[in-house]
């Protein structure tokens, strides 16, 4: 049986707010024990609405922040975030891609440069060698050889979060934690960077955490569904079966709130509305 490339046993993240002049503290518990493991090759999208815990998972995923308790293994190796002593190596094999790239780019830094640098500071590569497989990159996820020299306000949204995907792949991860990953484009820039992703996945086996809200993503992308509720992985199960035949109340309520986009749903909630009418 293979190993996953990321596994969590009973993850708990507490954080302790200090009270006023006149209150005591309080202990806020945004996660609580959570249990996952995705293979190689697969996607686990994470679910659930603002506030549930799903950043601050994947902040923990990544090495960002450490667990108040629990285990977090990648390829099966513990991981002692507490320690301080993370290797390059198990830090190269995570990468994660922000909702907002603009936020992550460094206005001042030629896009060949922002591909450039993971290799700059994490290996002993020769400048000619990053050029070049920074080039490879940029190709790779679709962008032109005339942006090598652009910089990031010279892009539109979607052109962005593919240079942070580039850039994520530059050290050849096992992991990409997506978080909103496509959440602030439009719907057809939306389906680019899915298929884009998809395409990624097949070519270089990876795996990813794909942090979103947004169910009608989540259903394209998506081989296992974990959906959060106030800090806790309320369900758990592969697409299809979670989909088909949700079993916890706040994941039937969750995709009763959602509008179908398939065309028969959008036919009839236009009957619905001239019958109101």
């Amino acid at each position: 049986m293979s190993v996953p490339v990321v596994e969590t046993r009973g993850i708990t993240r507490d954080y302790h707010v200090g009270g006023g002049l006149f209150g005591a503290g309080r202990t806020i518990h945004a996660l609580k024990g959570i249990d996952l493991k995705v293979e190689q090759g697969r996607t686990l999208a994470i679910v659930g609405e603002s506030g549930c815990g799903k950043s601050t998972l994947a902040r923990i995923i990544t090495m960002i922040d450490a667990p108040t308790a629990g285990e977090l293994l990648i390829d099966g190796e513990t991981v002692e975030l507490r320690a301080g002593d993370l290797t390059a190596e198990l830090r190269r094999k995570v990468q994660i891609v922000f909702q907002n790239p603009y936020g992550s780019l460094n206005p001042r830094q030629k896009i060949g440069d922002v591909l450039g640098e993971p290799l700059l500071i994490n290996t002993g590569m020769p400048a000619a060698e990053r050029r070049d497989r920074a080039m490879q990159m940029l190709l790779k996820v679709g962008l032109a050889p005339e942006h090598f020299n652009r910089y990031p306000h010279m892009f539109s949204g979607g052109q962005r979060q593919r240079i942070a995907i580039a850039r994520a792949l530059m050290l050849n991860p096992r992991l990409l934690v997506l978080d909103e990953p496509v959440s602030a484009l439009d719907l057809s820039v939306q389906a680019q960077v899915l298929n884009l992703l998809a395409d990624l996945q097949d070519e270089f086996e990876l795996t990813y955490v794909f942090i979103s809200h947004d169910l009608s993503v989540v259903r394209y992308i998506a081989d296992e569904v974990m959906v959060m509720y106030f800090g806790e992985a309320v369900e758990y199960g592969s697409r299809d079966q979670v989909f088909s035949d949700p079993q916890h109340d706040y994941t039937k309520t969750l995709f009763a709130a959602t509008p179908r986009a398939d065309v028969e749903s959008i036919r009839a909630r236009l009957a619905r509305r001239r019958a109101a009418a």
